[in-house]
């Protein structure tokens, strides 16, 4: 494929540097020494200029271009760009956009403002935020299938019920698939006798009701229901839409929010929640309002700084589990090497779900595992797959060691995927891989 993206931001580049090794890769920046850093440390074409302008747009070969993705920091540029892209060609274009106003309007008409496809950061990033707290010790969780099939990735402590225990052991769900373990480094692909040690990150596939009896086994003691008290700690856009979301589901989550005017909207606007105004880093407040009393903890703050601090004052005021929104993506690791339990990148998240995009074969879902080491990608089976009407015992044969299939869905029912499972043209199929053999698996598939 050939594919331009316009801004060459956090999220930009980390789909180009998803692309470069196997698609013809154009990106428009109008910072110049931006652009000769990219040239450098990506194969990539740069091209220094402005992402709306009609020439620009001309000399990046938009009217050849497979797909182009407007994904600057600025909403009103990328629609633009995106309208421009329409007015000289009939190239698919992506848009990132932060206000939900603007996919509301799309959501509408889906010819509006010239774009094929809009991701919406702050609305995907509290869909993140809030799968993750559905679920004890879990570091990612995504959907598939139309929700019929879910992945997550849980850690193992040493406290854990399921450390020292065999795959066999630990798999007492029959529509529960163990992916992989990640060791330090290492991908380990599990098999029956394979010992889940404390310290891994288990990834599993599954009916939601499966993944959820696998999470109370990882980690029995932080159940969370909707009678679970959640704090959620800034009223951005994020904060908003995660307190939305889960009074959606039943929870009553608290709100903090400094900006007098600011709480007062929200309060108006969230009725499922108790909107508090105040700094979240005043320790007296947080303790006269018995913050640490909650089982989780969100920080949804304008600044990485805020947030780590947020979560550790909540850490230290004896909340168990802190989620916070991390900004730079190159962060998330340094705020769980700390001891925050779930970092959440918008640029991370909205780089993921533009990636199926570039999938060959048209992936349904894609989910990046662990900065970007595997992938959990959904596809229909065509008569083409090398799938196609054959046993998995068989199938399997042809694919790199690492493929996993996890889930099977036909006619809207799951499938358990086991040996002798015949899978037919027009299922979907859930199959974990690292990332490394990715071309190798999509011809494939």
């Amino acid at each position: 494929m050939r594919v331009v993206i316009i801004g060459a931001g956090q999220v930009g580049e980390s789909i180009a540097a998803d692309l470069d090794g196997s698609h013809e890769v154009v990106i428009v920046e109008q910072d110049a020494e931006r652009c000769e850093e990219l040239t450098y440390s990506l194969d990539v074409l740069t091209i220094n200029g402005d992402g709306t302008a009609v020439s620009t747009l001309e000399d990046a070969g938009v009217a050849d271009a497979d797909l182009v993705v407007a994904s600057t920091d600025d909403d009103e540029t990328n629609i633009v760009a995106c309208s421009t892209v329409k007015a000289v060609s009939d190239t698919f274009t992506v848009a990132r956009i932060k206000n939900t106003e603007y996919l509301r309007t799309w959501e509408r008409s889906q010819s509006a403002f010239g774009i094929d496809f809009m991701v919406c950061t702050n609305l995907l990033t509290a869909e993140s935020i809030v799968r993750v707290i559905g679920l004890p010790a879990a570091r990612d969780v995504d959907p598939f299938a139309d929700g019929k099939v879910q992945m997550a990735e849980f850690e193992v402590s040493e406290a854990s019920p399921i450390a020292g225990l065999t795959v066999s052991e630990a798999d007492r769900f029959d529509s529960l698939t163990f992916a992989a373990l990640l060791r330090d480094d290492e991908v380990v692909i599990p098999r029956g006798e394979t010992v889940i040690e404390a310290g891994d990150k288990a990834v599993v596939i599954g009916s939601p009701g499966s993944v959820r009896g696998f999470a109370a086994d990882v980690a029995p003691e932080e159940h969370v229901g909707t009678n679970e008290e959640v704090v959620i700690v800034g009223g951005s856009e994020i904060g908003y839409h995660t307190a939305r979301l889960l009074g959606e589901r039943g929870f009553t989550p608290r709100l903090i929010e400094r900006d007098e005017q600011r709480a007062r909207d929200l309060a108006e606007e969230l009725p499922d929640s108790f909107v508090m105004q105040s700094d979240a880093t005043d320790v007296g407040f947080l303790e006269r309002e018995r913050i640490g009393d909650a089982d989780v903890m969100i920080a949804a703050l304008d600044s990485d700084e805020k947030n780590l601090l947020s979560c550790l004052l909540a850490r230290r005021l004896g909340i168990e589990r802190t989620v916070a929104v991390v900004d730079q993506t190159a962060y998330v690791d340094l705020f769980e090497t700390v001891g925050i339990d779930v970092g959440v990148s918008p640029r991370a998240v909205v780089a993921e779900e533009i990636s199926r995009f570039t999938r060959e074969g048209g992936a349904e879902n894609v989910a990046l595992i662990e900065d970007d080491r595997a992938e959990v990608l959904e596809v229909e089976v065509t008569e083409e797959s090398l799938l196609a009407n054959r046993p998995i015992s068989e199938s399997i044969q042809d694919f790199p060691n690492c493929l996993v299939i996890g889930a099977i869905t036909r006619n809207n029912e799951l499938v358990t995927p086991r040996g002798d499972t015949v899978i037919r043209p027009g299922d979907h199929v859930v199959v974990f891989f690292e990332t490394s053999v990715v071309d190798e698996v999509t011809q494939k598939l």
